[in-house]
């Protein structure tokens, strides 16, 4: 009983409750316009929530620096063996073959969400047990790390669902970035993607390739009605009954994908500034975190993957809907009503508070088994 009151004493004294409060603005502004848009979804979203605060608790009092050495590689492959599954097994929905459902329950699951956190465990893992030399990693630990990132991009890309495993792809190699590659490396990356990019651009899928030429040349139906409902809000944004876009649905999915149009179209460009604020304030934060905890590198990994991931998701999604970025079902990360999103991001919240409560706890602070077992037996 006294091991586990230590442990709760620990993790609620040395939380970043500052990175917890910065999120709350978010969740608030959201939930005002989603219940605008429909109080049904509202509910919902109230059940998201409470779901992803469970979620955040576990993942907060897991041991984690305890069993990463077991649990990290199991789940990575776990996660890998169902995005394979997906291709045997899975359930297409609008031509898109992304999930697995659970037989009995009529509950569908979608890997690829799942995957984005065992990338960032995986990477942590495997950096931590051969940390960078001052150089940065050369060639061959580069390529053995970036294995890890690329298997379950293609997995995902092949489904097809190309904006998620980019997504994946800039975080992996995001993380790679800050941890510390040798400069050679990227400039050898950069001089590749340039020479192969009409060869990449000619494997796309015909409806993607329609979504960059609409991007190129005139916006789309989405977009139109997008820019629509952000320039008749204005400055200050109009009140909801003269919330025309929104309210007589010109404006599609705009309590998810759409939804940073919403906020234009009833708070104006004021409103749009200060979520874009919130946002990057939350990014400098994890990024200062990140360099914070320089030596520790679970949290290095954790706190950098994080960063990347709301910021590829926030600036695709606004990109998008301002039209300057191909039309892509990316959600506005911690703002657009969705289940799956929210908890996803709970889960890597939570266990990045861990390992930054525990970063110093001796007797929670083990890597291996035979650590483990030496000091029970001391």
């Amino acid at each position: 009983m006294d091991s586990w009151f230590d442990f709760d004493k620990r993790i609620f004294k040395h939380f970043s409750y500052i990175l917890m409060f910065q999120v709350v603005p978010l969740f608030v502004i959201s939930s005002y316009l989603v219940n605008e848009i429909n109080p049904h979804l509202f509910q919902k979203q109230m059940v998201y929530y409470f779901i992803a605060s469970v979620a955040f608790a576990v993942s907060a009092f897991i041991p984690w620096r305890q069993i990463i050495w077991w649990f990290v590689p199991i789940f990575y492959i776990g996660n890998l063996g169902l995005l394979f599954a997906v291709e045997l097994i899975g359930k297409s929905i609008l031509g898109a073959q992304r999930w697995i459902e659970i037989p009995g329950l009529g509950v569908t699951l979608q890997p690829s969400e799942f995957i984005k956190v065992s990338v960032i465990m995986m990477l942590g893992y495997l950096i931590r047990r051969t940390p960078p030399p001052e150089k940065g990693y050369g060639f061959f630990q580069f390529i053995k790390l970036s294995i890890v990132i690329v298997v379950p991009f293609l997995l995902i890309a092949k489904e097809p669902d190309l904006g998620t495993a980019l997504v994946l792809l800039i975080t992996g190699y995001g993380i790679l970035f800050v941890v510390g590659i040798n400069w050679k490396i990227w400039m050898t990356i950069a001089i590749i993607l340039g020479l192969t990019a009409p060869l990449l651009y000619g494997q796309l899928k015909p409806y993607q390739k329609k979504r960059v030429t609409d991007f190129i040349g005139k916006p789309s139906y989405h977009v139109k009605q997008a820019l629509i409902a952000i320039g008749s809000g204005g400055l200050e944004g109009k009140a909801k009954e003269e919330a025309t876009q929104t309210q007589l649905k010109f404006l599609p999915v705009s309590s998810t994908d759409f939804i940073f149009a919403y906020l234009g179209e009833r708070l104006g460009f004021k409103g749009m500034m200060v979520v874009i604020g919130l946002y990057i304030l939350l990014i400098f934060n994890l990024l200062y975190i990140s360099a914070k905890y320089a030596n520790d590198y679970l949290i290095k990994a954790f706190a950098s993957g994080l960063a990347f991931l709301i910021f590829v998701y926030m600036g695709v999604n606004i990109y998008m809907v301002i039209g300057l970025a191909p039309v892509v079902g990316l959600p506005l990360p911690l703002f657009s009503h969705g289940g799956t999103s929210f908890i996803i991001f709970a889960v890597i919240f939570g266990i990045l508070q861990n390992l930054i409560a525990f970063k110093d706890y001796s007797r929670y602070n083990s890597d291996s088994k035979v650590t483990m077992q030496t000091k029970d037996f001391h």
